[in-house]
């Protein structure tokens, strides 16, 4: 039979996987996470969230089938995730994700060209897809379509590798979500990111109809994803967990739901030099009527957002905010207070030296001392980690670490 030892690979470890998510412990986190997104005083959670994959998973993959090894991906990477013993929820589902009619030349209709790093292979040089604001006659407007016969064969071959082990939740939300939907991230590929700091002060006219392009193009495509029922609780986005006592919990199913039941997630990495003033003019006010759709929104990945809080007040539905390891944690916690969410993210470098808990105990201490004492509602977040030198067990220490930090807030 073809594929037979990839199907076999896959059903071991969606066995794994189900049995994983069965724990009752998901259930606790399910409770504390509900709560703590709520503004309720429990346990700061602790999640660790990917980076590492580059160097923890894709060694173990052993599928040969391109579909199958995807699949064998996430599998591992959710049994990996258990192993860390952090907070994060480990879902009964595995995702596939529909397939999108989009234009030959991507999302825009022009695409940028990406060149690598030969000897550093996560740097990269983007050569703009805009040369000139002449270019933007080339665009297309965004339109939610989905391929029905690919979308329905790739989920024939899931559900008949696993489907019977674990559930398959197809993800039919529109290209234009997410990193797609944050107008910024596109923006840099668009424009290019230098050319994008000149044009707020050289061709400003420009770049307005550029980012208003955008919005009304992402307004477009959600919305006929929201008509066509496209929207479900698998596509709740804000960069951690995903429960809050208001919505809905994250499920798979084809069930359709609203933006105003979902969490979005949004950020502005490319706008990280950008005063507060360009940053709202050119960006927030273009964001926030794509933001205002959903039901609460998280904002920021790694840029720092520490000067930046009082222009973030300005969104309405704002519920959580990251503090990196760029940021000023505590001039961000005295802004941000019990306010909102407190998504706080230790530098991701120290896993890659051998693992100094002194150090590191001393650096969390010093940040969630400055959140204590400011009232806030905070998360640790560990992200983006590139290499943890191959020893997954820095990962397991640092949870082990950040929990009994956690607590000693919580008995504040």
């Amino acid at each position: 039979m073809k594929n037979e030892k990839d199907i076999r690979i896959l059903r071991e470890l969606a066995a794994r996987v189900a049995e994983i998510a069965a724990k009752d412990v998901q259930e606790e986190r399910c409770k504390m996470w509900r709560a703590h997104n709520a503004f309720e005083r429990v346990r700061p959670p602790v999640v660790i969230r990917g980076g590492y994959e580059d160097e923890l998973v894709e060694p173990e993959l052993i599928c040969e089938d391109l579909f199958f090894r995807g699949h064998e991906a996430r599998l591992r990477s959710k049994i990996l995730q258990d192993s860390f013993d952090d907070d994060f929820i480990i879902e009964p589902w595995l995702t596939l994700r529909a397939r999108c009619v989009l234009p030959p030349d991507g999302l825009w209709g022009v695409s940028a060209t990406v060149k690598r790093a030969e000897r550093h292979g996560l740097a990269y040089h983007v050569y703009a897809a805009l040369e000139s604001y002449d270019d933007m006659k080339k665009m297309k407007v965004p339109s939610h379509v989905i391929d029905e016969a690919a979308t329905a064969e790739d989920a024939e071959r899931l559900h008949g590798a696993v489907g019977d082990i674990i559930a398959i939740h197809v993800d039919r939300g529109p290209e234009w979500k997410g990193w797609n939907a944050d107008i910024s991230t596109n923006l840099g590929y668009l424009r290019g990111h230098e050319q994008m700091l000149y044009d707020m002060m050289d061709n400003p006219s420009e770049l307005h109809a550029l980012v208003s392009f955008m919005r009304d193009g992402i307004l477009k495509a959600q919305r006929e994803a929201e008509a066509a029922g496209d929207w479900t609780l698998g596509e709740h986005e804000n960069q951690s967990v995903a429960y809050e006592k208001s919505l809905a919990d994250p499920a798979p199913g084809a069930e359709s739901v609203t933006r105003r039941e979902l969490w979005g997630f949004f950020s502005a990495q490319e706008f990280a030099s950008v005063s507060p003033e360009l940053h709202e003019e050119f960006l927030l006010r273009y964001q926030m009527p794509i933001m205002e759709n959903f039901g609460l929104t998280a904002y920021g990945c790694c840029e720092d957002l520490t000067n930046k809080i009082d222009m973030l007040r300005k969104i309405k539905n704002l519920r959580r905010i990251s503090v990196t390891p760029f940021a000023d944690a505590k001039r961000c916690a005295g802004q941000i207070r019990g306010d909102y969410i407190c998504s706080y993210r230790p530098n991701p470098n120290i896993m890659a030296v051998e693992f100094d808990a002194e150090a590191i105990g001393k650096l969390l201490r010093a940040d969630m001392g400055e959140f204590a004492a400011n009232g806030c509602f905070v998360d640790i977040c560990l992200k983006d980690v590139s290499t943890v030198g191959g020893d997954v067990g820095r990962l397991v220490k640092f949870a082990e670490l950040a929990r009994s930090i956690a607590e000693e807030y919580e008995a504040r």
